[in-house]
């Protein structure tokens, strides 16, 4: 995965911790638009989720950062 979107996937994190608390779940779709600009990088991040990391369809924000942290 690009180093830009593991740095985009830690904003949106943050963003969202920020708003609603460590408790706030999302998807690997919130880190995309509402339109499918970029399906290379959509499956990227889909397969990582999925794939590789067996995630549930909603993940705490605070582990998906950490996750993507020690991944840098």
């Amino acid at each position: 995965m690009p180093v830009a979107m593991k740095q985009k996937i830690i904003d949106v994190c943050d963003k969202k911790i920020a708003a609603k608390g460590t408790n706030v779940g999302l998807s690997f779709y919130a880190f995309f638009a509402n339109k499918n600009d970029d399906p290379e990088l959509l499956m990227e991040v889909a397969t990582w989720w999925i794939m590789t990391h067996k995630l549930d369809h909603f993940e705490k924000a605070v582990k998906i950062k950490q996750m993507i942290q020690q991944d840098l």
